[in-house]
């Protein structure tokens, strides 16, 4: 293992790993929602947990794991902490899946290892946040926040206390908080544009979705008037950092679209869920999926290329391949947000939702035709 090429950096293992539970978790979500697959626990607290802590979890510490030292200016990860926690995620996949199909006990038991993997993974990061000297820690501050959020919600999933409560501190006290925290720093950073930070930007929305999740606990959808707040607030927070759109470089126009997508998320968020108070309307979970999709979706596709890319000693350039891929994201979002609409109407929405995960499962496959040999063997690109 020491001198594989595999399990050299970070991002690799991580990107490989959310790469392909991405395929292997969805076709099993989209057979046991057509009633192909039996499964021994609820089909959308499977994809619920599969998607928030196997795909996009291990993707954005692909990252983090990379990058969250450098904010730091701390020393890069040792690699025998990043492939013990690699470890673990890899061995909840496994469990999780077989659990899922087997045994619901089974089930449970890959929820309490993805609470020990994710704890570790946050360990690892506060570690590096302590013995740090920087005296600019306010970014990698609500990056841990949102970490510690993700525990809190494993630890809801576990005592089955509350399940709609759980999904919403995961995917948005955790998820958005940790990739928002991310994007606000470094999209504009990348698109060479320096606006002033206001300091108490990152800490307001926070709160407001603390609010949210309160909200929600209390009773589904409520949380409707914080949501069109949190559009406001984040759409002038974009619009302020003037960003060169659309960019001549498409590397840099993927990473505006997916920040583009976050207050166009909660406005969507604001009238579905008050179409489903006043109207009794059925989304489909509209809002989480504008979001993780049309966001986090997006900017991970952005991000994970230009990372695999660049860590491989390949030339940062967009070609039209890529430039294809990134339009498909879109296609993926879009599609997707149609099944829910759909359903909104009362139709049958089976077709276009067979379409929606069939155009996830080539989004990935599509990806990993490019670049799993760049990831797994340092393949150089033409």
């Amino acid at each position: 293992m020491k001198n594989n090429y595999f399990f050299s950096q970070v991002h690799q293992v991580f990107f490989t790993l959310a790469f392909v539970n991405a395929i292997v978790f969805m076709l099993t979500f989209m057979l046991s929602y057509k009633g192909i697959f039996s499964l021994q626990v609820d089909v959308v607290l499977f994809h619920a947990v599969s998607l928030i802590f196997l795909v996009f979890t291990p993707a954005l510490l692909g990252f983090l794991f990379t990058t969250f030292p450098r904010f730091l200016s701390y020393a890069a990860i040792n690699k025998q902490n990043y492939l013990s926690a690699f470890t673990l995620f890899t061995l909840a996949s496994i469990i999780l899946i077989i659990g899922a199909f087997k045994s619901a006990l089974l089930f449970k038991i890959s929820i309490v290892l993805l609470l020990i993997s994710l704890s570790y993974a946050t360990y690892i990061l506060f570690d590096i946040y302590k013995k740090s000297t920087m005296e600019d820690k306010h970014d990698t501050t609500y990056i841990l926040v949102g970490f510690f959020a993700g525990i809190l919600s494993l630890i809801v999933f576990i005592s089955e206390f509350h399940n709609h409560l759980a999904i919403q501190i995961a995917v948005f006290n955790f998820l958005f908080v940790v990739s928002f925290s991310v994007a606000q720093r470094m999209i504009p950073f990348f698109s060479h544009v320096m606006p002033q930070r206001i300091e108490t930007f990152l800490r307001n929305i926070v709160l407001l979705l603390v609010l949210h999740t309160l909200l929600e606990a209390f009773k589904p959808n409520i949380s409707y008037v914080v949501d069109l707040i949190l559009s406001i607030l984040i759409a002038k927070e974009i619009y302020r950092y003037k960003l060169p759109f659309p960019n001549k470089n498409a590397m840099i126009t993927i990473l505006h679209v997916a920040l583009f997508w976050i207050p166009i998320a909660f406005f969507i968020s604001f009238i579905s869920k008050a179409l489903i108070l006043f109207n009794n309307n059925i989304f489909l979970a509209l809002d989480i999926h504008a979001l993780l999709l049309g966001f986090l979706f997006t900017v991970l596709i952005g991000f994970g290329t230009r990372v695999t890319i660049g860590h491989s000693g390949n030339m940062m350039v967009a070609t039209p391949y890529i430039k294809f891929l990134f339009a498909f994201t879109q296609v993926v979002v879009l599609i997707r947000l149609a099944v829910s609409i759909v359903a909104s109407f009362g139709y049958n929405y089976m077709i276009i939702f067979d379409i929606s995960v069939t155009m996830w499962l080539l989004m990935f496959i599509f990806w990993l035709y490019k670049f799993f040999t760049v990831l797994v063997f340092g393949k150089k690109l033409n």
